[in-house]
């Protein structure tokens, strides 16, 4: 009974969760960057990597899906920079930056599910936003699917967005739109 009870509340509660429809994110596969926005404005750039084989969505292409997308679960949040996790589980293990020979996921990982028809298989897929180990291959093509980032963009990331936040993957360039707090420069 108690079982029960504990699986009738956690039902509930998922059913509860607020959806983030304040923040946005656009991916540019030809720029290899992402734009964060709030409400429509730009509050941040990122770089990226995307699949290094295609852009697709069938199973077993590696492929980056195009197309809208939601955060469907946030995965890793208070582990430390560099935190590995294998099947969405932290494994204990805590990887420097371009830590020679391992690619594995780090850090945080947004977990993402197609709302389109062209990128229904997204979840199922494990198609993630995610730190990688290997940071100095962001910039370039060069993920099994994911969308990678440096762990502290992918920390700074999982920090702003929640659950239900829209993203674009598109196969063009990111919009033009001023960035709502740019860093100062000069004197």
């Amino acid at each position: 009974m108690r079982f029960l009870f504990s699986l009738l509340l956690a039902g509930l509660l998922a059913g509860c969760v607020t959806q983030d429809k304040r923040h946005s994110m656009i991916v540019s596969v030809p720029e290899q960057r992402m734009l964060l926005l709030d409400e429509g404005r730009a509050v941040g750039v990122f770089p990226v990597s995307t699949s290094k084989f295609a852009l697709s969505d069938r199973p077993g292409s590696k492929g980056t899906p195009l197309g809208r997308m939601k955060v469907a679960a946030k995965i890793g949040g208070g582990a430390p920079a560099g935190a590995v996790f294998k099947s969405r589980r932290r494994t204990g293990e805590v990887l420097a930056p371009d830590a020679p020979g391992r690619d594995p996921i780090v850090s945080r990982i947004l977990w993402l599910q197609g709302t389109e028809a062209r990128n229904r298989n997204a979840y199922g897929r494990y198609i993630y936003i995610h730190g990688t180990a290997e940071e100095r291959t962001i910039g370039r093509p060069a993920s099994f699917g994911c969308i990678r980032m440096k762990s502290r963009d992918v920390i700074a990331l999982y920090s702003i967005v929640g659950v239900g936040a829209a993203i674009e993957v598109i196969d063009g360039p990111l919009p033009v739109i001023p960035l709502l707090n740019p860093p100062s420069g000069g004197e």
